[in-house]
């Protein structure tokens, strides 16, 4: 009894640990997706973020967020509504799947970027963005934590006020990114968001 007991513990834990998404299926799905992010991930404009490359697990985890009203994204209400976790599981494979967008920093912000990036603000106690998001920007996927390197300056810029303004929320009960983002100021953003542009 014990063993069985034990061996259908494996079984299940084996079978929910296998449940990753399928990237060929998520290509047939995301053409409401590529309007707004473009059909490999590399939005047209800043206004959208550009998600190829980005993790999966991160990924997932918006796509859940926004489907269930834990993250507000006005211009995607309703986009998601019929999809299945699985469905989303496969759109976040197949973005995931593709190259990161590359970019180029604007020299005169860069010194001010790198320097809120790399090391925080002690003054403020502004955390360095590298704890989290690597310094070369790829994120941690297994963490949740997203790959930032080559994000539109404008959309990091947004999501950064939205934080800091409490506008956005899904950043976990600790709210990490909410208390980074408190004592930022419009011209601290501006410089970090157009550094993080620049990461390869």
């Amino acid at each position: 009894m014990y063993r069985l007991l034990i061996a259908s513990i494996l079984v299940l834990t084996s079978s929910i640990t296998l449940a990753v998404g399928n990237a060929d299926n998520g290509e047939t799905l995301i053409a409401p997706c590529a309007v707004c992010h473009g059909t490999d991930g590399i939005s047209p404009a800043g206004s959208f973020p550009s998600i190829a490359g980005q993790g999966s697990k991160y990924l997932l985890k918006q796509l859940r967020d926004i489907k269930n009203g834990d993250r507000p994204a006005v211009l995607m209400t309703g986009v998601l509504d019929d999809l299945t976790d699985q469905e989303m599981q496969d759109i976040a494979a197949y973005f995931a799947s593709k190259e990161r967008q590359k970019g180029a920093s604007d020299a005169s912000l860069v010194a001010l970027g790198e320097s809120i990036y790399r090391s925080g603000i002690k003054r403020k106690s502004v955390a360095a963005c590298t704890s989290c998001h690597l310094p070369s920007g790829g994120g941690n996927n297994q963490a949740s934590f997203p790959a930032l390197a080559g994000q539109w300056p404008e959309y990091i810029e947004a999501q950064l006020k939205a934080f800091r303004q409490g506008i956005r929320a899904n950043d976990g009960d600790g709210g990490m990114m909410r208390k980074t983002a408190m004592d930022l100021s419009d011209d601290e953003i501006a410089a970090v968001a157009n550094y993080i542009y620049g990461l390869k």
